[in-house]
């Protein structure tokens, strides 16, 4: 099954929105894990073992693995989702791009070392750096458009001339591009954050139904009906609501895991009372 068949399909199968971001910083994790050699894998398993019924993926993010040498543990996690939670989808937040074949290595280590359904690409070098995951066809690709940080205006927000369409922000152009251009396998969706409302409309009315992942909920601030009702398509979905440290770190002690839960209950409810259309 393709990631955006598993994606579509666990809208539906779990009526959830929501993306869980496994972004593991050890500091915060409870003291009954301090000892643990393995505790990196055996904390982000437990959060996925609690809300997998709850969420329409997971979204590891690399770097919080390899700076603790945890490498190991990030391939395991996502061989425990896909057995463990088969029809779950995992994101690799990775923010790859570069040319040639260092882009072909890029493609293989999320898609065939980590076994990643889809991953996060900068599109700032041009196609080529991310042709190889675009032929990748049962892959995701998913692209920074709009992203969710401050300093996001400093060069998405600059005015672009294109001879056929005028002139428009870089971010939309990026929209448009991969709406147009990039996405003949279908693979396609685009990185939107929840910081910015008016942009996420405007990016939505630009690229159709394409999925969007929208960072920046919970901790980051973002407003969930904001993001409802400027992000989601005609039939209530197109969305991949990410929370990360307002879930992981929704409790401190042993039950851990089930604060994670009922956090992520609160946010897939808080969501769904806004989505004008639920899934039958």
């Amino acid at each position: 099954m393709s990631f955006m068949q598993s994606l579509a399909h666990a809208w539906q199968r779990n009526d959830s929105l929501v993306c869980v971001g496994l972004d593991p910083e050890p500091a915060r994790f409870p003291g009954a894990l301090r000892g643990d050699p393995d505790a990196i894998l055996t904390f982000c398993r437990a959060i996925v073992d609690a809300t997998a019924d709850l969420v329409c993926a997971f979204k590891p993010q690399i770097a919080h693995f390899a700076a603790h040498d945890a490498e190991g543990a990030l391939r395991r996690l996502i061989a425990h989702i896909h057995d463990k939670h088969p029809g779950v989808p995992v994101i690799l937040d990775a923010k790859r791009g570069d040319i040639g074949s260092t882009a072909q290595h890029y493609a293989g280590e999320a898609f065939d070392r980590y076994g990643a359904d889809a991953v996060t690409v900068n599109p700032y070098l041009g196609r080529d750096s991310v042709q190889p995951f675009l032929d990748r066809a049962d892959k995701g690709v998913i692209i920074l458009c709009r992203t969710s940080n401050p300093g996001a205006r400093d060069l998405q927000d600059l005015d672009v001339i294109d001879q056929s369409r005028g002139g428009r922000k870089l971010y939309q152009h990026v929209a448009e591009t991969v709406a147009r251009d990039w996405n003949a396998n279908g693979n396609c969706a685009l990185v939107v954050g929840a910081t910015y409302p008016a942009e996420l409309a405007d990016v939505r009315g630009r690229i159709g139904d394409l999925p969007l992942l929208v960072p920046g909920v919970g901790a980051q601030g973002g407003d969930v009906q904001a993001v409802v009702s400027n992000g989601e398509t005609a039939n209530g979905t197109g969305l991949m609501i990410s929370s990360s440290r307002a879930i992981l770190y929704a409790g401190s002690g042993e039950d851990f895991a089930d604060a994670a839960r009922a956090a992520a209950v609160a946010l897939r409810d808080e969501i769904n009372r806004h989505r004008a259309t639920l899934p039958l």
